[in-house]
């Protein structure tokens, strides 16, 4: 029990009172405290307040003037506002009613700012009595906040998955490089932003050899390990995407010197020439390269560019595979 009584009855027994109003402040004529409720005890963090005068421990703000308890009996019937001293977030409300013995009886709540007192004292159904809409109020917001929390976290599944389903629509699933569909999407985003960048379109040489002679796993495991040479040998900036068979578009932004593009053809042409190993086989492909710069167009558009690599492509490939060629109007040739 929150407090007993002293020296002046009360018209219930004091622990029914305290069950019937938890928040209860019991004041003698004099303005000291007899009684009160356990739960008004845990908002003053269990000091002793029997004895005490009230006017030392509680600030009435509104009406406005109470100083004393003389003050306090002419405004019993009429709505308080209060706050503890050393407690000023702690606004209740109340109201006062004369006790049959002298003195008053106040009865308090938190009103609007039972969540906030409640979370602030750690208090529970238990602190309130159980004809206290604030026990729903209470159950509401527990509800309101469990429904909440289990939208934002389903909200967190659905934008994940949203994330991973446009990942997995812009992943080649064999190579783990970027797809065509998410090559043309950067494509049209760096044309559209007028941005300075090259273009290669890389295929494979002797590439059908491999999979009619050693079968279509040994050609799969040749796709991987050309992946892993354009990801060695690209910037994080940039884009490799398998956009056929064993056709593969390399996107570098920021990058359009002919002669850093000759490294980076050389040195991906060396390294897919080297033997692969597949099971007890080896597999032996090329490269050949066509590249373009966006700098040579008045407006770099993604089909023309794509043609145009294409086409330094295949010249190529008819100046003898295993090369790369940089397209111009006359395409140069770059060699390994």
């Amino acid at each position: 029990m929150g407090g007993g009584v002293t020296d002046a009855p009360l018209m219930v027994n004091p622990g029914d009172l305290d069950r019937l109003m938890p928040l209860h402040l019991a004041l003698s004529a004099e303005g000291r405290i007899i009684s009160h409720g356990p739960t008004l005890g845990k908002v003053f963090q269990g000091r002793s307040l029997i004895g005490r005068n009230v006017f030392d421990l509680i600030r009435f703000r509104r009406p406005g003037g109470i100083l004393t308890m003389a003050d306090l009996v002419q405004r019993r019937g009429q709505r308080l506002q209060l706050h503890p001293h050393d407690s000023p977030d702690d606004v209740l409300r109340g109201l006062a009613v004369p006790m049959a013995a002298g003195g008053l009886l106040l009865n308090l709540s938190f009103g609007i700012n039972v969540i906030d007192g409640t979370r602030r004292h750690g208090l529970t159904d238990a602190d309130f009595a159980t004809t206290d809409l604030t026990v729903e109020l209470m159950y509401v917001v527990e509800a309101k906040s469990a429904v909440t929390t289990e939208l934002r976290q389903l909200n967190v599944r659905l934008q994940g998955a949203k994330v991973a389903a446009e990942e997995q629509a812009m992943t080649d699933m064999l190579t783990g490089l970027r797809n065509r569909r998410a090559a043309d999407a950067t494509l049209v985003a760096l044309c559209e932003a007028r941005a300075e960048f090259s273009l290669l379109h890389m295929d494979l040489d002797y590439f059908k050899v491999v999979n009619d002679t050693l079968g279509h796993a040994a050609g799969d495991h040749v796709l991987k390990v050309v992946a892993r040479v354009l990801e060695a040998e690209i910037r994080g900036s940039d884009t490799a995407a398998r956009v056929g068979g064993d056709e593969f578009v390399v996107i570098m932004p920021g990058l359009v010197d002919p002669d850093r593009l000759q490294a980076i053809s050389a040195r991906l042409i060396t390294s897919i020439s080297e033997p692969m190993s597949f099971e007890s086989a080896i597999c032996k492909v090329s490269a050949s390269i066509g590249m373009t710069r966006s700098v040579i167009y008045d407006h770099a558009l993604p089909d023309q560019m794509m043609a145009d690599a294409d086409a330094a492509l295949y010249a190529s490939k008819h100046a003898g595979r295993g090369r790369a060629q940089l397209y111009s109007a006359r395409p140069e040739q770059v060699s390994r």
